[in-house]
């Protein structure tokens, strides 16, 4: 027996110790499976506090990280939508991630010419329904409410949706979840 450590922080090692993560040569693929999504979903949730009882906008607003996804929601005129029952899934990058696009990029998109393509960007970071970071990690794409389907990869420890490397799950809202990558993903 031995243990997958490769990517792993110790934490996850860890989790995924306690989990039951120890593999045989001779693992079959369902348990595989089952395995790496234990290890992804170990590796990657981090204990915050959040108020379940606030809905996605509410979240992201308090959670400080988000000001630019949050400015981009309001131009777009998505909060009513991201405020209502839901139940939703969001893919949510940070300032950091938006920081990454080309100089100007999120200017330009702000502006009101602009709003149907930021619609587009922003509809694509959100899966209808409420799935959490376990039944991701099961998952090859996830279809957006932009329409398009996100594509989903798990290697050892790290969940990808596009280009986008999930930072931290799980995040409970009212009327969803919130997931943090940290990359804007566009659709294609």
């Amino acid at each position: 027996m031995r243990f997958l450590i490769s990517g792993m922080t110790a934490a996850a090692v860890a989790a995924t110790v306690l989990a039951g993560g120890l593999v045989s040569a001779d693992e079959c693929p369902i348990a595989k499976q089952q395995r790496l999504a234990r290890e992804a979903a170990a590796g990657h949730v981090q204990t915050v506090a959040y108020n379940a009882e606030a809905d996605i906008v509410d979240t992201a607003v308090a959670a400080g990280d988000f000001t630019t996804l949050v400015a981009a929601v309001k131009a777009a005129g998505l909060v009513e939508t991201l405020k209502s029952e839901g139940p939703f899934t969001v893919f949510a990058p940070t300032d950091a991630a938006f920081a990454k696009l080309p100089e100007g990029t999120v200017e330009t998109l702000l502006k009101p010419e602009n709003k149907e393509k930021l619609v587009g960007i922003l509809t694509y970071h959100v899966v209808p329904g409420k799935v959490m970071a376990a039944d991701v990690v099961k998952l090859s794409e996830a279809k957006t409410v932009q329409g398009k389907a996100a594509k989903i990869t798990v290697d050892g420890g790290t969940v990808k949706v596009d280009n986008a490397t999930v930072v931290k799950t799980d995040i409970p809202c009212s009327n969803g979840v919130i997931h943090v990558i940290d990359a804007v993903i566009l659709p294609e």
